[in-house]
């Protein structure tokens, strides 16, 4: 990948290919400077790896794919975190998915998971947590999140808050909303994608979130 592409000082955003050729730290810059894309070659390039582990941890395979997800969210918003002089993507990924894999377990320890036969458990990161990321304060961020959840559609809005508030695992929601299990979790995604995207809407956009799709 060419260095020079890290400037982008015409302004175009680069092409699938030149990301795939970026390295690491690259496309942690990248994704800083509002190249989302960086964030699925990342994902391409890691999701194995973090899904393997949540697997050993949590044993269950829905739930891995769950701790996998919320791991490259918390990518997605800490990237201004990210230092490289502290140690590699890989190892700070790694960091990450074991945290919130133990924590799932514990969770689900605590929730008799593993004595029922089958629970949909999700432990959602709550609405505000991670104080520290990004560039907002903690009461900032808690005022953001709050206008991002109220510019959610219904539905939406709904799942979210039985989610990260309630601590309803994504099938009893199902079950208490008369959704299907499909629903609800691509209310649950879909919700989350557009939190991430009105956090980090450039500052008195007016850009408002879509309804429920």
């Amino acid at each position: 990948m060419n260095p020079g592409i890290l400037s982008r000082s015409s302004g175009a955003q680069p092409s699938l290919a030149d990301l795939k050729l970026a390295t690491d730290e690259q496309l942690m810059v990248l994704l800083r400077d509002g190249v989302n894309d960086a964030l699925a070659v990342l994902f391409d390039r890691y999701q194995r790896l973090v899904f393997s582990i949540a697997l050993k941890i949590v044993r269950d395979r829905g739930e891995a794919e769950d701790v996998m997800q919320t791991v490259f969210l918390e990518i997605y918003r800490s990237v201004a975190q990210f230092d490289p002089e502290k140690g590699t993507l890989k190892i700070w990924l790694l960091q990450f998915a074991y945290h919130r894999a133990f924590n799932r377990k514990q969770h689900l320890n605590i929730r008799n998971f593993y004595n029922q036969e089958s629970t949909e458990d999700l432990d959602l990161f709550s609405v505000g947590e991670s104080s520290n990321a990004g560039k907002y304060a903690p009461a900032e961020l808690q005022r953001l999140m709050q206008e991002g959840l109220a510019s959610l559609g219904e539905s939406q809005k709904r799942v979210i808050e039985l989610a990260s508030y309630g601590g309803f695992s994504m099938k009893e929601i199902a079950d208490k909303t008369g959704n299907s299990l499909s629903n609800v979790r691509h209310h649950y995604y879909r919700g989350l994608q557009q939190l991430r995207s009105f956090m980090t809407r450039p500052l008195n956009s007016g850009k408002t979130l879509s309804n429920d799709e």
